[in-house]
């Protein structure tokens, strides 16, 4: 499947594909084999009147589009709203990260409806993915909140802990919101430090991952330790450790790059020990 993004639609009556989403969730069709996205020409088929509509762009030649509805509505029958958690790997890869980033234009179009400069009603840009204000001129465009994510390694033991915000006793690997005017090493330095009091070094880029809860984009990194010992930050960390491979605490589900990260650690040390 092929998606070519875009902001100005093309008037046609094809059938189009639907991210429509009630608060966090998203409208689907499922039964005891199969879930689908709402293909169809038009929500009002369905019964469905959306508040916002944005066009997000063609995946294999068909429309696609993201719809805000009102918190009371109902799903249609044979329909359910689901979060995107929950949708992971019930769909193609594709529909999956489409459905990711119609959660974030949603979040922005909800949330960008007046200037944030003189307070007058925005409209769509005419041209581009943003927002206008019509009497200051002000644009605004969707919203990226950019955090760096890292697996720090000590020889054959990697850094876990455990947030004091994650609502399962779950250890993942550390992570922090970069700061204006901050490269991303620094980042990750200074995430690292405040955290759980280690200093690193030799940090590498590993991957990125659009994190749509709601707006963030995860940069991953890898790093080995350099020095110190383990000071957590009592307000952001539960507990945190050394752990080794064939001894883990409870990690993320594997939609997220942080398992990507503790997964590649894993796999290194297998092929070290084979």
């Amino acid at each position: 499947m092929k998606f070519l993004p875009g902001s100005i639609p093309q008037m046609t009556s094809q059938p189009a594909y639907w991210f429509a989403f009630c608060g966090d969730k998203l409208l689907i069709n499922h039964d005891q084999n199969k879930v689908e996205v709402p293909y169809t020409i038009d929500l009002s088929s369905m019964g469905i009147s959306p508040k916002k509509v944005q066009y997000l762009g063609t995946l294999d030649g068909s429309p696609c589009y993201c719809a805000q509805l009102a918190v009371s509505s109902p799903a249609p029958s044979g329909m359910d709203y689901w979060g995107l958690r929950q949708l992971y790997g019930m769909v193609e890869e594709e529909l999956f990260s489409l459905a990711g980033r119609a959660r974030q234009i949603v979040e922005w179009d909800k949330t960008h409806q007046f200037c944030g400069q003189c307070g007058s009603p925005t409209t769509n840009h005419p041209e581009e993915r943003a927002k206008l204000c019509p009497n200051c001129d002000l644009i605004s465009y969707p919203r990226i909140s950019p955090a760096i994510i890292v697996a720090i390694t000590k020889g054959d033991e990697i850094l876990l802990a455990r947030g004091n915000r994650f609502a399962t006793p779950m250890y993942s690997v550390i992570a922090g919101f970069v700061e204006a005017g901050e490269t991303l090493e620094d980042c990750v330095r200074r995430e690292v430090q405040e955290e759980v009091g280690l200093e690193v070094k030799n940090i590498s880029y590993f991957s990125s991952q659009p994190w749509p809860f709601p707006n963030s984009l995860m940069i991953g990194f890898t790093a080995e330790y350099a020095g110190g010992e383990i000071k957590i930050d009592p307000v952001e960390i539960a507990e945190a450790g050394w752990f080794k491979a064939d001894n883990l605490p409870p990690i993320p589900e594997r939609i997220s790059i942080a398992r990507k990260l503790i997964d590649r650690y894993i796999e290194k040390c297998t092929n070290m020990s084979s």
